[in-house]
């Protein structure tokens, strides 16, 4: 039994029936090189049976400390029951990419059963040329980007052969449910420690509060980082002025209170082509995602009337996972915060600005401390975490205040080779993200083999086109290098 951490712990007090926390991948697989030329649910069932021993968070269940004194535990579910966590379903003809993202979108949108390990495995028959997609829930509070690729890595295979292991020994898994008088003790034993933990914490978190994204729109952060990283200074800090994310998000018409439902498109553009553009701008690929999705926004809100004068803000999310803490799970994630130049008309220009604004962003990156964001939250007591996230959510929908930022843009390396589940190849596999109050937009991209495969999440009432928006990112990447191709030789692109 093992406790979560301060950001674990508040990917589960933002759920509030509109917030969901967690995060899905929704593979598109060729049963052709599988066995019998099909992707079965038995065949899926027993990839994951064989592997059990390795998917630690699919065994995970929930412990929560009794009043919420403390954070809750994650403990070996005696009672893990594989079957209830896979389930099979077919879509009718024509079985299009939209009815599938229809119904990824429903699928998303309902939370998980948090007296069960927290994951749900769907496999989804009827795809247009015989295709097969499986799309894996999973809550954020056991995986970030980074650890929920390594989940994925233990469920895929180099070769359509797969890989062998050891029989599991089900006595090995599962620990006693624990009794609320224990989890009562620790939580107090907790408690006692909570005050410390925000004493250590605060002189590495009050300098940096205006990158926290929840709380930077508050009235005073950024005076209050500002002067607090001038006393470090004096007290021999990085001995340097730090440039600040001083912009306040614009308001647009996804950054508003959202509701339970969901709308999902996703696309895969030519790795090829972003790496072109790469090549002949010298930024790097994800300066070129970035761009691509500032153009992609632009086109898309002023279609909407909606275009902002002022550049929209956007959460980057960084991984500040160690090698040593590989397979550890868990969340170990900080975040960038930067202006997209959606104010700017050439497309050329874009990629220039995003490459000299993360220049910016990586110098206050390599300054600001890997624990951040658990260091922030270490200044709200466990029990009231739920209730803060709500009141910080409310605060980021109302006017006069500017939302903490417009969209988050997600970049997950994948893996450069072939994979294979149960025998069938994998074509594509696109991020299904979450959204919050005031941010009702996610892009993520997930680059694998050739391809980068873009999954874009909004609410379903603030974002009535999502595939509008996956239309204006690859015109925009046919512009950009329209604009490269000329002056960049193939062999450039690799």
């Amino acid at each position: 039994m093992h406790q979560l951490t301060s950001v674990d712990a508040q990917f589960l007090a933002a759920e509030d029936g509109r917030t969901h926390g967690h995060v899905s991948a929704l593979g598109i697989y060729d049963p052709a090189t599988a066995p019998g030329g099909a992707l079965t649910l038995e065949a899926v069932r027993d990839v994951v049976a064989e592997r059990i021993a390795r998917l630690a968070p699919f065994r995970w269940r929930l412990a929560p400390v009794p009043f919420n004194i403390d954070h809750p535990y994650w403990f070996e579910d005696p009672d893990f029951d594989l079957d209830f966590h896979l389930r099979e379903l077919a879509l009718p003809a024509p079985g299009d990419d939209r009815q599938l993202a229809e119904q990824v979108a429903r699928l998303h949108a309902r939370p998980l059963d948090r007296g069960r390990p927290l994951w749900e495995l769907y496999l989804i028959q009827g795809l247009a040329g015989g295709r097969v997609a499986v799309l894996t829930k999973v809550h954020h509070a056991a995986v970030d980007g980074v650890s929920g690729g390594e989940l994925l890595s233990v469920l895929l295979d180099p070769d359509p052969t797969g890989a062998t292991f050891e029989p599991v020994n089900e006595t090995r898994h599962g620990e006693a449910v624990p009794g609320q008088v224990g989890l009562l003790l620790r939580g107090l034993f907790g408690v006692a420690r909570q005050p410390l933990r925000a004493l250590a914490g605060a002189p590495r978190a009050l300098p940096h509060l205006d990158l926290v994204p929840t709380v930077r729109m508050l009235p005073g952060i950024g005076q209050l980082a500002a002067a607090t990283g001038r006393v470090t200074r004096v007290r021999g800090g990085d001995g340097g002025v730090l440039e600040r994310t001083t912009l306040r998000a614009p308001r647009t018409h996804f950054n508003r209170r959202i509701g339970p439902h969901r709308r999902f498109a996703f696309a895969s553009l030519p790795l090829a082509d972003v790496k072109a553009v790469k090549n002949a701008l010298g930024v790097t690929v994800n300066d070129v995602v970035l761009a691509l999705s500032a153009g992609a926004l632009r086109r898309w809100l002023a279609a909407n009337d909606d275009l902002p004068t002022d550049p929209l803000l956007a959460m980057v999310p960084v991984s500040v996972r160690t090698p040593e803490e590989a397979g550890t799970f868990g969340n170990r994630v900080s975040t960038m915060i930067v202006p997209l130049p959606t104010d700017e008309p050439d497309a050329r220009q874009r990629v220039v600005r995003v490459n000299d604004v993360m220049r910016s962003a990586k110098n206050r990156h390599h300054a600001t401390p890997a624990t951040l964001m658990q260091d922030a939250n270490h200044f709200i007591p466990p029990a009231l975490l739920a209730r803060a996230s709500r009141v910080v959510g409310q605060l980021a929908i109302r006017d006069p205040l500017a939302p903490p930022i417009n969209v988050v843009i997600s970049n997950v390396p994948g893996s450069p080779a072939p994979q294979f589940l149960a025998g069938a190849q994998l074509q594509a596999q696109y991020p299904v993200s979450m959204i919050m109050d005031g941010v009702g937009l996610n892009l993520t991209v997930l680059s694998y083999r050739d391809t980068l495969d873009i999954g874009v999440v909004g609410d379903r009432d603030l974002v009535a086109d999502a595939w509008s928006l996956i239309e204006h990112l690859e015109a925009e990447l046919a512009e950009l290098h329209s604009l490269v191709a000329p002056t960049t030789p193939s062999t450039e692109a690799k």
